[in-house]
Order: C-alpha cells, then structure tokens, then sequence
C-alpha cells in the first residue's frame, strides 16, 4: 500500500513576510515590492505559485504576508487563485521563524503541508518530484550549489540526511542546497508548529525557518526524512538583483 498522500489532501503554506534587504540594494522601501510580487515573463512569482499547485491538485494555500501585505493583499483579490487565506505577520524584521508560528495553525491542521519560501521562481517538475516523492517528510536538493555560506547546504551521507545548516556541524558525504520547498506529514508538521511556538515564546526570534527543520532532523531517526534529487531542473531563489537576471534567462527553459 503507497504511503503517499493524495495532492488534494495537502495544504500548502507560503512564507512572504520578508522585507528583502539583499535584493533592495540601497533602494527605499517605497520602491521595493515584496519579492513574492516580482513579475516574470508577465506574472508575478506568487501567481506562478498558485497556479502550479492548483494544476498539482492543492486548492488549499495559506500566504504568511507581512511587508507591504496589503500589495500582496491586492494582488489575491485580483483572482489568481480560489481558497486562498492570508495571515499578517507583523514582525516581520525578524526571523522567519516568526513567520512560521503565524502560519501555525495550517502546520496544526492534521494534514499533510507543502511548506514553500515566495522568492522562488521554478519548473514545475520540481513540484511534481516534492508531491510524488515515497518519502512522506521530504525536502529537495540540487547538487549544482555555488560555494560558500549562502545557500542552505542539505548534507547526506549514506543516503540519509545528516544536516541541514549554512554552515553544516555534522560529517557528510556531500550535499546540495536545499530549494526551500517540503512536505512534512501531519506529525512532522505539527512538530514543526511546536518547535516555532518554543523559540517564539524563548525571545529567539531572530532565527530562521530552517533551524527548527534542523532541529528536527537532528532529533530524528534517520530515515524519518528523505529528500529528492532535481539537480539539472531549472529553478533559482531571488535574493541579490544578479537572481532577477538570472531568474529571467531561466525562464525559456521551465516548464510552466
């Protein structure tokens, strides 16, 4: 029998509070759109978002909006999408951990949740891959990964994952950088929720997202997570204005 959920039974959650202090680059914060509102190829990244999981069967989508959230606000009532929900985080100069306690009641839901960061432009294969993978808490990595302590290493060894970190404490094999896109069961999930609640309530609010993922790949037995391979699709995070660049080159190769 598949342990793999049905798309339909999953809810998503998409995390665009941030301010994007990289990609502002000098410029005031009046001329500066929520990245999830960067448009390419004539539509903007959180359209592109919506569409590719309604086409994957996900109705369900929460976004954690917070700067300049009434932008994003206009942008969902212009009908891109249906049972759309919008939550307001309004410390959003914090970690992204904040973000994910806000969204918390979706990670509490009981049902399988597609996590996924707005700053994202990808094929919609990597979707397909993260919804059909047999692993039922899974992240994705790409082993094309720039050097250095920007991107989110995903490290394996043995075909397990080991760590999870900028930075990586735990001996590896190898690693890739982690899309910024999961599935977490309704336990995982749940979790997750928790372990947010506990930083938020601790004054750590300045971490992101990924530390309490870490924590609970550290704390888990190992095969509780698995990941999936999408080296070769084209996909990039916009962080720096070089990543619009980038991100428009890329869009003849996607399939959308």
């Amino acid at each position: 029998m598949s342990n793999i959920s049905e798309p339909s039974a999953c809810r998503a959650l998409i995390l665009a509070a941030g301010v994007g202090l990289r990609l502002r680059n000098g410029r005031p914060t009046d001329q500066h759109l929520p990245k999830a509102l960067l448009r390419f190829g004539g539509r903007s990244l959180l359209e592109r978002h919506l569409d590719i999981l309604r086409r994957a069967g996900i109705r369900d989508v929460t976004i954690v909006a917070g700067y300049r959230e009434e932008e994003i606000r206009a942008e969902l009532k212009s009908g891109i999408g249906s049972d759309l929900h919008l939550v307001v985080n309004p410390d959003f100069e914090m970690g992204s951990v904040v973000s994910l306690h806000v969204g918390r009641s979706v990670l509490q839901g009981g049902t399988p949740v597609i996590l996924m960061d707005a700053d994202v432009l990808y094929d919609a294969r990597l979707m397909e891959c993260l919804l059909h993978s047999k692993h039922q808490n899974c992240l994705l990595l790409d082993r094309d990964i720039e050097p250095g302590d920007e991107p989110v290493k995903l490290c394996v060894s043995k075909g397990r994952i080991v760590d999870f970190h900028k930075r990586p404490q735990v001996p590896y094999e190898w690693h890739g950088e982690s899309v910024g896109f999961f599935r977490f069961d309704p336990d995982c999930a749940a979790e997750l929720a928790r372990r947010a609640k506990g930083h938020v309530a601790a004054g750590r609010t300045q971490l992101e997202y990924e530390e309490p993922i870490r924590e609970m790949i550290l704390s888990s037995r190992p095969e509780r997570f698995g990941y999936e391979d999408i080296s070769g699709l084209p996909w990039t995070e916009i962080d720096f204005p070089e990543d619009v660049a980038k991100a428009q080159a890329l869009l003849g190769k996607m399939a959308q």
